[in-house]
């Protein structure tokens, strides 16, 4: 590989776990909202939750989109093998994803909310087991032969990858239940707080499950993780994970109203960060590195210029965004169905 062509592959895989980590965090919260808004039957505290949700919701998902089309520009050998072997899971989940954004827009204007909302919480539910189970059978390994899929329509369904998709719904519970502590008050923040105990703890104990079940299960990780001697790069990552797991059980123990959602953004990225680490140089493990899935360098090159300069724009929309709609959801308002 030329040293400039494996420059941009590397500059390449650093912007698709910008763009992860952003669509991770961002739309994660808000899928978390919706799952959370199944189990309230109190039709005030959902009409609080989904206008938590009204000013930032959609352009969240927005980070999926570019995520997509980066992977199919810079890597579509990648994208190619990746859309085949996960295509069932992924095609729920934009079904799901769909019919969530339907069901948000339509519950302004229907006369029965109760039936709109729960379609939103089925919708958010669905989005992101499919995203789980996608996430663990990308990581328990696609067959690939000659460049292309070579397994079966559910070669993604196995163990390993329901855990994973466990694992993603209560982090997404938990993101939302702290954005809801930020953006609520009284009686409400209080209940959120409880529920960010709940899927914090279950979350961490998922995590645990799948830290210790990947290196024995897929030896290469182990190499990644253990060839290093007494200390390896990537321990950071899982001791800045615990760290910051212990500074969320004391901001919320502590009823902080910020630090339980940046503590949970710092685990999210820690357990991205130390995944990324473990997997490189594969996007496809442990068939296909990112040198062999990568487009030629004029390829690479001409999307830069492009995705560079949309990027930073972007990210200041997002940034306003938060930005104008900050504050407390005024509580009241929020009655019950019409009959």
């Amino acid at each position: 590989m030329e040293p400039i062509h494996g420059f941009l592959v590397f500059v390449w895989i650093a912007f698709l776990g910008l763009f992860l980590t952003l669509y991770v965090l961002l739309d994660g919260f808000d899928l978390g909202i919706g799952i959370l808004s199944l189990f309230v039957r109190v039709e005030e505290r959902r009409g609080i939750m989904m206008a938590s949700l009204s000013g930032v919701w959609d352009a969240n998902e927005t980070w999926l989109v570019v995520l997509g089309g980066a992977l199919f520009g810079a890597f579509p050998l990648a994208y190619a093998v990746i859309l085949h072997g996960l295509y069932l899971p992924i095609v729920t989940m934009i079904f799901a994803l769909a019919f969530r954004g339907v069901a948000f827009e339509f519950r302004e204007h229907a006369r029965h909310h109760r039936r709109w909302m729960r379609a939103f919480g089925i919708g958010s539910l669905v989005a992101a087991i499919c995203q789980g189970l996608a996430l663990g059978g990308l990581i328990g390994g696609l067959a690939v032969r000659n460049g292309e899929f070579a397994g079966g329509a559910f070669a993604w369904l196995s163990p390993f990858s329901i855990v994973a998709a466990a694992g993603v719904v209560f982090g997404y519970v938990l993101l939302g239940s702290t954005f809801l502590i930020i953006k609520t008050e009284g009686e409400y923040q209080e209940h959120h707080r409880r529920h960010a105990w709940v899927a914090g703890a279950l979350m961490l104990a998922v995590a645990f499950v799948i830290s210790v079940w990947t290196p024995i299960r897929y030896p290469f990780v182990a190499r990644e993780w253990f060839g290093g001697g007494f200390f390896h790069p990537l321990d950071l990552a899982p001791l800045v994970g615990a760290i910051a797991a212990l500074m969320l059980a004391r901001s919320l123990r502590n009823r902080y109203e910020y630090a339980p959602f940046w503590w949970t953004t710092v685990i999210f990225i820690a357990s991205l960060s130390g995944l990324a680490a473990a997997l490189y140089p594969y996007l496809v493990p442990p068939s296909l590195t990112a040198g062999e899935a990568a487009a030629d360098t004029f390829t690479l090159t001409f999307m830069l210029l492009g995705i560079g300069m949309l990027t930073p724009i972007m990210i200041a929309y997002n940034a306003y965004q938060y930005l104008v709609f900050r504050g407390k959801v005024p509580t009241g308002g929020y009655g019950a169905d019409e009959d």
